[in-house]
C-alpha cells in the first residue's frame, strides 16, 4: 500500500520534445506545461549562460542584442545544439517540480519522444540530454506510437490504424498494429518548412522580408492547403523589411497567396502518405479503407488539410479532438502504467 501512495505521489513525467513547441506531462497530473523549444544564452568565459527559456526566450526571436543569441536547439524534430538543450529540458523538469510542490522528491522517470526516422547517434543524444538533465532513468518512445495512443487509436488491436503527425520539424507516417509498428516513414517537413515557405514567397513576389514569428502567424490566421473558391479568400495585414529600399513596410497578404507558398510542403506530406499506404500490406490497407487516416500535431490544424488529404486518397481523414497534445498524451499513458505499456517502448538506445 505504501509503495502504491509513492506511486501516486510520483514525479515522473512524459516529454514531448518538439522542435517548435515542449510539452510535458506529470504522472497523475495531465499536461502541466507547453511552451516553446527556444533558449536565449550569452558566452561568458566560454560558457552559454541561460537568460531565458520557453515564453520569454520566444518573444526574443530575432530582438536580441549582439551578446545574447535566441536559438532553437531542436531541428527537424531531434537535438541539433546538445548543450542548449540539455540545459533547456533541466529548466522544464525543475519547472514541473517545483510547481508540483509536494512532489520534489527524487529524480523523475522520463518518457520522451523520437521520430520514427531517427538515427541511432540521434536518439542517443535526446537519451543523453535528459539523463544529464535530471532524469532518474529514461525511455524512449517512437512518436508515431506515443500520436496514435495520444489519440485513442485502438493500436492493441490485430487491425492496421494510420496516423499521420505533422509537427513543426517532422511529419511521422506510421501504420500501426498490436501495439507495434508495421511501417513508419518520418519526412524532414513540418510547421517550420511552411513558415519558411511563406518567408521564401512574400521575399520574391512583393520584395519584402519578414520574419518566421510573422510567418507562423500568417500561417495560423489565413493559410491553407487548397485556394480557395474565389482564388482570394482572407487577407492579413503583414509588416517587414522593404528589400528594395530598406525601410520598414506594411502590405496586405491573400489566402490565395499562402495557399500558393505551402504548395510544396503539403504536395509533400501528401506523397508521405501515398507511399505509406503503397507500403502498406494488403490486410491492414482493407481496415485502413474503414478506419480511415488520423492526423495529429500542431501541422493538422493548417485549414483544408484533411480535405486535401481526402482528395487525394480517397479514404477518409479525421483530425484529433487535440491534435497539439496526442503525442505528450500518448507519452502520458505510458507514463501512468509503465509495466503495461512496456511493449511500445524502444529498447535498443
Amino acid at each position: 500500500m505504501f509503495s502504491s501512495l509513492l506511486d501516486a505521489f510520483s514525479s515522473d513525467i512524459a516529454i514531448d520534445l518538439g522542435t517548435a513547441n515542449t510539452l510535458v506531462y506529470a504522472k497523475g497530473r495531465d499536461v502541466v506545461l507547453n511552451e516553446p523549444s527556444v533558449v536565449a544564452f550569452s558566452i561568458k568565459n566560454g560558457r552559454k549562460v541561460v537568460h531565458a527559456v520557453g515564453n520569454d526566450a520566444r518573444m526574443m526571436l530575432g530582438r536580441t542584442p549582439g551578446n545574447i543569441e535566441a536559438i532553437r536547439p531542436m531541428k527537424d524534430g531531434v537535438i541539433a545544439d546538445f548543450d542548449v538543450a540539455e540545459k533547456m529540458i533541466e529548466h522544464f523538469i525543475k519547472k514541473v517540480k517545483s510547481e508540483a510542490g509536494f512532489m520534489r522528491r527524487g529524480k523523475p522517470k522520463v518518457v520522451i519522444c523520437v521520430p520514427s526516422g531517427a538515427t541511432a547517434v540521434e536518439e542517443r543524444a535526446i537519451y543523453q540530454s535528459a539523463q544529464q538533465a535530471g532524469a532518474r532513468k529514461v525511455y524512449l518512445i517512437e512518436e508515431p506510437m506515443a500520436a496514435a495512443l495520444g489519440a485513442g487509436l485502438p493500436i492493441h488491436e490485430p487491425a492496421g490504424s494510420m496516423i499521420v503527425d505533422i509537427g513543426g520539424g517532422t511529419t511521422e507516417v506510421a501504420v500501426l498494429s498490436l501495439d507495434g509498428i508495421v511501417y513508419s516513414r518520418s519526412v524532414r517537413v513540418g510547421g517550420d518548412k511552411m513558415d519558411d515557405a511563406i518567408i521564401h514567397y512574400v521575399r520574391r513576389t512583393t520584395n519584402l522580408l519578414i520574419g518566421e514569428m510573422t510567418a507562423e502567424r500568417v500561417k495560423k490566421e489565413v493559410g491553407s492547403a487548397t485556394m480557395p473558391a474565389d482564388n482570394e479568400g482572407m487577407s492579413v495585414q503583414i509588416k517587414g523589411r522593404d528589400l528594395m529600399n530598406g525601410v520598414p513596410r506594411e502590405i496586405r497578404v491573400s489566402e490565395a497567396m499562402i495557399a500558393e507558398s505551402l504548395a510544396e510542403p503539403v504536395e509533400q506530406i501528401v506523397e508521405a502518405v501515398k507511399t505509406a499506404l503503397e507500403a502498406t500490406p494488403p490486410e491492414l490497407a482493407a481496415d485502413i479503407v474503414d478506419k480511415g487516416i488520423m492526423l495529429t500535431g500542431g501541422g493538422a490544424l493548417l485549414r483544408n488539410l484533411d480535405i486535401e488529404l481526402r482528395n487525394r486518397t480517397e479514404l477518409p481523414v479525421f483530425i484529433a479532438d487535440d491534435p497539439l497534445s496526442c503525442v505528450v498524451r500518448g507519452s502520458g499513458t505510458v507514463v501512468e502504467n509503465l509495466k503495461k505499456w512496456k511493449s511500445v517502448l524502444k529498447t535498443d538506445v
